[in-house]
């Protein structure tokens, strides 16, 4: 039986998960977490053999949540499930440490056999996710200026350029309007850029936006 920890801040889609895992014989849905301190509290606590984890958690993102995972669960496989689509943010799942990386858009068939991969012991990539990590080791030579940003400056990054101000920001990540403006000034600096109109043209010029 493989005993899945489901990581999500949205009761609805935990819910839907639960589903959808209890229909498979061999899986279980063994626990649930908000955010990203019981996810770690609950992962210390109890054994699990694979998180299903969202980049988009409050306070705690994602990213930083499978770090520390990794650190203290290297054996611990980690399915991302996020909203966000492959090219914004699966090539820095996969150097955290991801073992794969599906989009909430996936069908639930593709979401079991994920599971059962990666709780094999093998990484799951979908076929457009390839040719993405491929290209990016081509150029990792070449890092584009994004890769500079930390991984909370990349997410603040992307909020930015959707449009969002920094309030906006702060209430979403639950940070202070203060703090969203110093990651907004280090992030122009880093890619040496004036303001957020720069940010966004470069943005949709590679391909971090639609």
């Amino acid at each position: 039986m493989t005993k899945i920890l489901i990581v999500d801040d949205h009761a609805i889609v935990r819910d839907g998960l639960r589903l959808i895992i209890g229909d498979v014989p061999d899986m279980e849905a063994a626990g649930e977490a908000r955010n990203g301190n019981e996810v770690l509290e609950k992962v210390r606590r109890d054994c699990y053999d694979l998180v299903l984890l969202d980049i988009s958690l409050p306070r705690m993102d994602g990213l930083e949540v499978l770090k520390i995972l990794k650190r203290e669960k290297p054996d611990l496989p980690v399915l991302i499930l996020s909203m966000h689509p492959e090219e914004q943010y699966a090539v820095r799942a996969f150097k955290a440490g991801a073992s794969g990386y599906l989009t909430k858009e996936g069908a639930s068939k593709e979401l079991i056999a994920a599971i059962r991969k990666v709780s094999g012991g093998e990484k799951y990539v979908t076929p457009s996710l390839a040719q993405k990590l491929a290209l990016y080791l081509d150029t990792v030579s070449e890092k584009p200026l994004h890769e500079k940003l930390s991984d909370r400056e990349y997410q603040v990054m992307l909020l930015l350029v959707s449009g969002k101000q920094t309030r906006e920001i702060a209430e979403e990540l639950a940070l202070s309007i203060k703090t969203i403006g110093t990651y907004k000034t280090r992030i122009l600096e880093k890619m040496r850029m004036k303001n957020t109109t720069e940010l966004t043209l470069y943005a949709i010029k590679n391909g971090l936006v639609n």
